[in-house]
């Protein structure tokens, strides 16, 4: 199987990486599961070569001679040079950190090269993201040590729902402005209406959409679709939406679901880390790779250096409900 799966072993698949797994954990992992799959092959059946032995004629020992022989060429020999494969590169793709889990994408050979068109796509992510009401900690997860207590009767689905249309509006205006896009051209609009635009180069975390999925305090739950995003700054933003709020709140889950086009379904569990099922992968989603990067791609436009604030978006003028002004936070 060493020399066939090679040439194939080549492109982008998805993992599902479980909270409390690091990142650099799960690709070693990968590694030597994909390294014991190449090196499990039948092998192949050594050369042989004509050698002249030195032996007794036949019926006459006393006398020795010359012999034609064929012998196997043991030289290449899995026993003599040690396993084919001793090692593999493979890339990562946008990182999840320790506690976060969900869709992370890899790259294999070729597919070392997309991850970087994957990155230069500036491609939006999904996450679902967990908030508990009535606490703070010094890390914002909920395991972190606690700085405050506090009560969280008054918070309603109405007023969560309205922080967060002023949420999304505040970073929409931002995702426009490192777009470099006139706002009042045909293209932006046409961009707008097929949720198109996006920054052709670094910007701060973006969030193009964000809704509450499920409100049942102290709990409450969100869909968050961004980019240029860390899973710290997700667990801040729920931080800040606590306050807004005038209460507290802690993250208790980060977890990706889409990563571009890789979605959960795509995303291999723990139980299929092997050669046959990456192979799998790798072939089932190559022809959408393609198809989606190439529509994606397109060259960048010169974005100007905007300044970049210390947070999200502005609490008083959240509170005024006149927060579009503000870009996003880092």
């Amino acid at each position: 199987m060493g020399s066939v799966g090679v040439p194939r072993l080549s492109g982008l698949f998805a993992t599902y990486k479980p909270p409390g797994l690091k990142w650099l954990h799960l690709r070693d992992t990968i590694e030597l599961q994909l390294l014991k799959g190449l090196n499990a092959g039948k092998p192949s059946v050594p050369e042989h070569r004509v050698r002249f032995l030195l032996g007794p004629i036949e019926g006459n020992e006393e006398e020795l001679a010359l012999t034609a022989t064929s012998v196997p060429t043991l030289t290449n020999h899995r026993l003599v040079c040690g396993p084919a494969f001793t090692s593999l590169k493979i890339g990562v793709g946008h990182r999840l950190d320790a506690q976060a889990s969900g869709v992370l994408v890899l790259g294999v050979g070729h597919g070392r090269r997309l991850l970087t068109d994957m990155y230069n796509a500036h491609l939006t992510k999904d996450y679902t993201v967990r908030g508990l009401l009535g606490k703070a900690t010094d890390d914002f997860c909920e395991d972190g040590r606690l700085v405050e207590k506090t009560t969280y009767d008054h918070v309603t689905r109405e007023k969560l729902d309205q922080i967060l249309a002023v949420i999304q509006g505040s970073h929409q205006k931002a995702l426009v402005m490192y777009s470099n896009l006139d706002l009042q051209s045909q293209e932006a609009y046409e961009m707008a209406t097929r949720g198109a635009i996006r920054p052709m180069h670094k910007s701060p975390m973006l969030i193009t959409g964000i809704r509450c999925l499920h409100f049942a305090p102290p709990e409450f739950l969100l869909e968050v679709q961004c980019m240029h995003e860390t899973q710290q700054q997700l667990r801040k933003l729920v931080h800040e939406i606590g306050l807004e709020l005038k209460t507290t709140a802690v993250c208790s889950q980060v977890r990706r679901t889409r990563d571009g086009f890789f979605t959960l379904d795509d995303a291999l569990l723990r139980t299929h880390w092997d050669l046959h099922s990456i192979l799998d992968a790798i072939q089932a989603t190559a022809p959408r790779v393609a198809a989606e990067l190439d529509k994606n791609l397109r060259p960048g436009l010169s974005t100007p250096k905007l300044p970049s604030p210390d947070r999200s978006w502005d609490s008083e003028a959240l509170s005024s409900s006149l927060g579009l002004g503000s870009c996003a936070g880092h």
